[in-house]
């Protein structure tokens, strides 16, 4: 409750200052000639219907459906195609990148397993000699270790 009645002081303020700034422009607005007047008004109308406009695309719609639930669109005509677009090209680039990603962390994982295989195949020892327990103990004397010892 005290987050609420808080926005609600600040929103009166702001809205304080604002009618407070509104009327000091209004009052200077007096001395002007009648061209830059009409400029402004002109300008005013121009903001206004872009606001309108503009609030109208935001503004979410909540339809109530027949069995209780609410569904939240937007309407039709404030979304255009290149919007809709926008909105689905980030997923697509996204599904694209990890494809991507996915495709070449697999061809480096088949040429290890590719340079993993020719060596064992091009080397001296019979690929059966790695399996042997004896070949493991004869590799670890090789590299001065003593027997007995891992």
């Amino acid at each position: 409750m005290k987050t609420y009645t808080a926005h609600i002081a600040q929103d009166s303020a702001a809205d304080r200052f604002g009618l407070r700034v509104a009327s000091r422009l209004s009052d200077s607005t007096r001395d002007l000639p009648y061209e830059i007047t009409e400029r402004l008004r002109a300008a005013r109308v121009r903001a206004l219907v872009e606001r309108k406009r503009a609030a109208s695309w935001l503004a979410p719609t909540v339809l109530a459906a027949g069995g209780g639930t609410a569904a939240l669109g937007f309407d039709e005509d404030g979304i255009s195609i290149w919007q809709r677009i926008g909105s689905v090209l980030p997923l697509l680039v996204l599904v694209a990148g990890l494809v991507l990603i996915y495709t070449v962390q697999a061809d480096e994982r088949a040429s290890e397993l590719a340079e993993i295989d020719t060596a064992l195949l091009t080397d001296d020892l019979p690929p059966a000699a790695y399996s042997d327990p004896g070949f493991a103990q004869f590799l670890k004397l090789a590299n001065g270790g003593t027997p007995g010892t891992p």
